[in-house]
This record gives structure tokens, sequence and C-alpha cells, in this order.
């Protein structure tokens, strides 16, 4: 199986210590947030883990403590954006941000970290003129850090569209998508960077970008070795081509307060979630309660044998 850790939250920046002691008891809780009483038993042994995404915007926290993952396979998503503190408020400095992505590509290498930009979006100084600059002046500092770089669009949820209003902030039209795609593709042959979208409708294969998995079988294969058997996640957008996997965080703990953010519903839910955050707790910002039903997830090994291969 697939670990995702996670689309929910950052656990690499907020809750490292709370990851590595649960690969140390190798078991992690998880509530289905479809059904808050229902919750599943993950086992997180090496044996039967096929390997691991991270998702994250400040991997510093974990960077001393790399040796807990050796026995996994794994690779890292990397958002890095170069928005103010109006739109991603608690982050370090851009310039902490590329020394830290800098220095996770040297200990895991270029290939376990694959470079984020999104979500793109339009507002008071984040013109199409600003993105083509941005992103020219982040690929040159990450140029030989990282072999790949993802973008996607600003998608519309409801939750977020009072802090989008506030802020003046908006998406962008099908032609402004395919002008801006167009400058970022150029930029990325520049600097031998694969250019992919996730989770879009617009094809822009004539640019040379491709659809992004993001969760790739492929990636996680070539890194251990083998070859892995997945089936597209169902729970994802139809666009999303990602493999199946099993995601361990909790929405409502991130604590980045990026206005686009589609994990927390409000800072009060925020709030009221991470005062429950025990590092040595299965569960995450969350305790058991006595009229929860907890079941052991099925676990499927995904990689093939040289004798199933041949």
């Amino acid at each position: 199986m697939i670990i995702s850790v996670s689309r929910r939250t950052d656990i690499p920046a907020f809750y490292w210590n709370w990851f590595a002691e649960r690969l140390r008891e190798q078991f992690v809780l998880v509530r289905n947030p479809l059904n808050f009483h229902q919750v599943s038993r993950v086992a997180l042994q090496p044996e039967v883990i096929d390997g691991m995404v991270f998702w994250t915007k400040n991997p510093a926290p974990m960077l001393g403590q790399l040796s807990v993952l050796a026995p996994y396979v794994y690779y890292f998503q990397f958002t890095l954006n170069a928005y103010g503190q109006e739109i991603e408020s608690n982050l370090p400095t851009l310039r902490q941000r590329i020394k830290t992505f800098q220095r996770l590509s040297e200990l895991v290498g270029p290939a376990r970290v694959i470079w984020r930009y999104d979500p793109i979006l339009l507002g008071p100084g984040y013109d199409l003129d600003y993105h083509s600059t941005a992103f020219a002046e982040l690929a040159a500092q990450l140029s030989g850090s990282t072999r790949k770089c993802i973008i996607s669009f600003l998608d519309y949820y409801p939750k977020i569209n009072r802090r989008l209003q506030a802020l003046q902030l908006t998406g962008l039209t099908a032609a402004e998508q395919r002008q801006l795609a167009h400058r970022l593709a150029t930029i990325a042959r520049r600097y031998d960077l694969a250019l992919e979208t996730c989770a879009e409708k617009l094809e822009l294969a004539d640019l040379g970008i491709g659809h992004a998995r993001c969760i790739d079988a492929e990636l996680l294969g070539r890194l251990g070795g083998c070859r892995l058997t997945v089936v597209k996640d169902k729970n994802q957008r139809h666009e999303c081509g990602c493999a199946f996997s099993i995601d361990i965080g909790a929405y409502n703990t991130c604590l980045h307060g990026c206005c686009y953010c589609y994990a927390n519903h409000s800072q009060a839910q925020v709030q009221k979630q991470t005062a429950l955050w025990d590092s040595s707790a299965p569960l995450l910002c969350s305790t058991l309660r006595s009229d929860d039903k907890v079941t052991e997830r099925k676990v499927q090994l995904l990689r093939q044998t040289q004798t199933e291969l041949f």
C-alpha cells in the first residue's frame, strides 16, 4: 500500500515528531473525515508499505532525522511559491525555504524532491508577468535540486471564497492559463525541468506539459527497484491521475494559514483541533472515544517480485 503524508495537513512541518513516533510503533490511527466515529488502524511496518509520499511547504523539522525513513521508499511533493504573507501567512522566509529545498535534495537526491508551484492565482501584485518572473527566479535557484515541477491553477472551494474575495484574488481564464503555461514551459526547458499539471482539464501537450500523477506508482517503483500494480484513486477528482493511497492526516490541523487552503474550514476549527495534539497519541490531533469503532485497514502489497515480473 501507498501512504500519503498528507494532503490534509503538513505533517513534516508541524507533526514530524508525532509521525516519527508512529513509525517507531509501526501503526497509526486515522479518522474517516466523512464518518467521525469510524477509525482505521493502518500498519506502518516497512514490509507492508510500498511507498510514502510527503506533501509539505516546510520539511525543515525532519531534515536531521531522515534516517528513520531508511527502511521505506518515499519522495516529497514540496510546494514552493513566491507569494506574500497576506496569502501564505505562516511560512519561513522564501530564502529559508529555498535553502531547505536545496538541503533536502542534497540529503535524499533530486529525484525524490518534486517542486510544486501551486496554486497559481491572480490579484493585486500577482499578474502573469509576476508569475513568469517568480517562476524563473525559483527555477534558477532550484536547478539541480529537482527534476520536475508540477503546477496547478486556483480551484474555487466554497469554504475559501470569502477569503479570496477579501484579498481580491481570482483564478485564471483558460486563455490566461495557456498563455502562462507557455511562458513557464519555456523557462522549465531552460533548466531541464519536466513540467506537469495537477488535476487540470486543460490539455497542454503541445507545449510539452503533461498531466501529473502526484501519487506516482511508477516513480515509487523506480526508487524501490520494483514494479507496483496500482489502480487510480477513485476518491480524487476525475482529472487526478494519482494512484490509490491511504492518507493518514487530519483536516483542520495545518497552521500555515494559506488563504487558498481547502483543508481548513476556519481558524476556529484549526485552533480547536490543534489544541488536542499529542505527539505520543496514535491519532493526529484527536483522542479515541468510547463510541469510536476501530477497524484494521486491510493491507494490499503492490510490488511485484522478479518471479512475478518474468
